[in-house]
């Protein structure tokens, strides 16, 4: 564990000037609290505290902020309270503390409505000071690095909810390498197939080319060199998870991926910026609509730099970023830059965004939603997208998620020229209202009298706050009809479980789903946002029409076969439902099922005409789907007998098991299991992988048995 003494030098490394007591008390005075505690590794708790508060210091934060880290489990965990954090710390980190408490507290995993609330929550607490999330952010960090002694639910539900909000969140503060590493650790979790995939065609590609970034990385230096533009240049490959979304979005496979490596040029100047950028452009060519410029045009929280693709060595396709030193600093600290101390004082940097500004600009527009689930909607759509910049015909500057729409163009103006829109202009051309805007482009907005939102736009506008308007206003237009429909729709719904919709019962059910009353109740339920089976569940869970799942035809478990062809599992990747599929047609043997990502398909990419656009038929599948599992465990008495138990309590199969070495301290054998699904398999693989005598565990598959 680092010590205090360790821990001081590291904030006395940026800031000579720390409070050196302060945090020699804290750090005694956690470790007094958490003493006899253990985390789940059996470490000793209060190594974590530490470990968050020495994450804290790589961003040069302010000593309240290490202080915090250091203490930010005590009132939830140990016989600490509020006044005693207070009295021996101060007002300003016992809020701090109180803070990350109420946080911790939050189930931001949850059903949507709650989610929604404790999303409010969450922003009302980063209102009040930033710092408080910083420490959260640093905290769920190290919970997600040392996740695997955490029990398997537990991993899944901590990692999905660090995919949903945390990284996103670190993303739109601007730390975007917390935001990789929390993506990354997370996709560990949730699909260790898909991550391990990508890692294994990074190591064949190595092989196949070697490692491109450092030749890369001196072509771009001498070509600034011959400018005489001084500048750093860094380059790596893309994270597992950050390739793996890009093959989602783009439907590509990771060999037709061309942009995997990712490139940082940080100048002196910002004329030196578009200089760089002027010697990269004539040196390569660059790729058409790949081009930001966020110098010019900076996103929200102070993030700025130059973002461009070239075709650089051997035609591969090479993300650049250009910017300075203090945009970098910016780009790697986010909001935090605002906090940041270097030679004890607090650093000037004139891109770092005042917090509170930052803060406003997030929630202004949030305050606006009048239910939990616009608001939900408001925050991840804010979250998740990227900008567009347009303007007005006066030359202002509108800023909008990317695909967004003249129609939410006009919501952005004002709810007013929003309602009352009839059509658009963009760049002086009239356009349809579901027209997606593009940077830089002029928009002018068409209104007349009378206009009221249609439903249909709906499903032209893309935020939040213009979705969020329409549904208002097409519900004020319909509510007393969707009333009287929601009405009887519950009535059939409660009397379909011997149960009656009283103006109690629905009053019960509106407070059980977090709504005003029962009026809104019944709107929900009448314009289809809510379903009458809801709210007899939130009343009679027990009562609830939920039947199983439909078992699946176990003759036809796949959909998309031509009629009367035989399908067959490809055994070279043993796809079992729940993965991604295609099914490649063989001469006189029928269709094999291969895994989207099996490296045997790479053969077949010049036959398009043997290729079937296949998926797993809906269903619950009967567990006959062998899968091959590489296992090494100790030499120990009984350890092949337990780890056989641990499959068979999950209701798996063995069907085969094969030795292929045996040492005296160590086994290695291939078992192959039977299961239903991905959900199954990885259940099983979990249960095993916990025990403490199993060394390795893998999936294994074998291109040597291609059909």
């Amino acid at each position: 564990m680092i010590s205090d003494s360790d821990l001081i030098a590291m904030v006395r490394a940026y800031n000579p000037n720390t409070n050196e007591a302060l945090i020699r008390d804290a750090y005694a005075y956690g470790a007094k609290m958490h003493e006899g505690q253990t985390r789940h590794s059996g470490e000793p708790y209060f190594t974590h505290p530490v470990e968050v508060a020495a994450l804290l210091t790589e961003r040069w934060l302010d000593d309240a902020t290490i202080v915090t880290a250091l203490l930010h489990d005590t009132i939830e965990d140990t016989g600490s309270t509020f006044s005693e954090v207070e009295r021996r710390f101060g007002s300003e980190i016992a809020e701090l503390v109180d803070g990350v408490t109420k946080l911790t507290n939050l189930e931001l995993n949850s059903s949507e409505t709650k989610q929604a609330e404790n999303f409010r929550k969450l922003f009302m607490a980063m209102s009040k000071d930033l710092r408080v999330i910083l420490v959260k952010l640093a905290d769920r960090l190290h919970n997600m690095r040392t996740i695997k002694h955490m029990r398997p639910e537990k991993q899944v539900q901590k990692a999905r909810e660090t995919m949903d909000i945390y990284a996103p969140l670190a993303g739109r503060m601007g730390m975007h390498w917390m935001r990789e590493e929390l993506e990354d650790l997370a996709f560990r979790v949730l699909n260790p197939d898909a991550r391990a995939s990508i890692i294994r065609r990074f190591i064949t590609l190595q092989k196949e080319t070697g490692d491109v970034v450092p030749k890369i990385t001196e072509d771009i230096r001498t070509e600034l060199a011959n400018a005489r533009i001084e500048g750093k240049v860094l380059g790596r490959a893309k994270k597992p998870y950050s390739i793996w979304r890009k093959m989602e979005e783009k439907k590509q496979s990771f060999s037709r991926l061309s942009d995997i490596y990712g490139f940082r040029v940080i100048t002196n100047s910002e004329d030196d910026c578009y200089r760089a950028l002027g010697v990269l452009h004539r040196r390569w060519r660059s790729v058409p609509g790949r081009f930001k410029d966020y110098i010019s045009q900076p996103k929200t929280n102070g993030y700025r730099s130059i973002h461009t693709t070239v075709s650089g060595r051997d035609g591969k396709r090479v993300e650049i970023q250009i910017r300075t030193r203090q945009m970098h600093d910016v780009a790697e600290a986010g909001v935090a830059a605002h906090w940041a101390y270097r030679d004890g004082e607090r650093v000037e940097n004139p891109f770092a965004v005042d917090p509170s500004t930052w803060v406003s600009s997030m929630t202004e527009r949030f305050e606006q939603a009048d239910d939990h689930d616009d608001f939900l909607e408001h925050v991840k759509l804010e979250m998740y997208s990227d900008q567009v910049f347009c303007f007005t015909p006066k030359g202002e500057v509108v800023k909008l998620p990317r695909g967004a729409t003249p129609l939410d163009y006009a919501y952005a103006i004002h709810t007013r020229i929003g309602h009352s829109c009839v059509g658009a202009k963009v760049d002086g051309l009239r356009v349809p209202l579901w027209t997606r805007l593009r940077n830089g482009q002029s928009v002018e907005i068409i209104t007349a009298e009378g206009q009221k939102p249609q439903p249909t736009w709906i499903d032209i506008a893309v935020t939040g706050r213009a979705r969020s308007a329409i549904r208002k206003s097409l519900r004020e237009e319909h509510r007393d009809r969707y009333i009287k429909l929601g009405r009887e729709l519950t009535r059939v719904a409660f009397e379909h479980v011997g149960k009656k919709a009283s103006d109690k019962a629905l009053d019960t059910a509106a407070k059980e789903l977090s709504l005003t009353d029962a009026s809104q109740l019944l709107e929900y339920v009448g314009s289809t946002e809510l379903s009458a089976r809801e709210v007899v569940t939130a009343l009679y869970p027990e009562l609830a029409d939920t039947p199983d799942m439909e078992p699946a035809d176990a003759q036809r478990p796949v959909v998309g076969l031509p009629e009367g062809a035989e399908v067959k599992r490809a055994a070279c990747c043993q796809a079992v439902p729940g993965e991604r599929i295609v099914g490649i047609k063989y001469k006189g043997e029928g269709v094999f099922v291969h895994a989207i990502a099996c490296d045997a398909l790479v053969e077949f990419e010049d036959e398009p005409e043997r290729w079937l656009d296949i998926r797993w038929h809906t269903g619950r599948h009967a567990a006959t789907n062998a899968v091959s599992l590489a296992l090494t465990i100790g030499n120990s008495f009984g350890v092949l007998g337990r780890i056989c138990t641990l499959i068979g309590e999950q209701k798996a199969n063995i069907s085969d098991m094969h030795f292929i070495d045996r040492k005296p301290d160590y086994f290695q054998l291939l078992v192959d299991v039977d299961v239903r699904d991905a959900e199954h398999l990885h259940s099983v693989m979990t249960a095993i992988e916990a025990d403490s005598d199993v060394a390795a565990l893998e999936r294994h598959r074998d291109l040597s048995r291609k059909p």
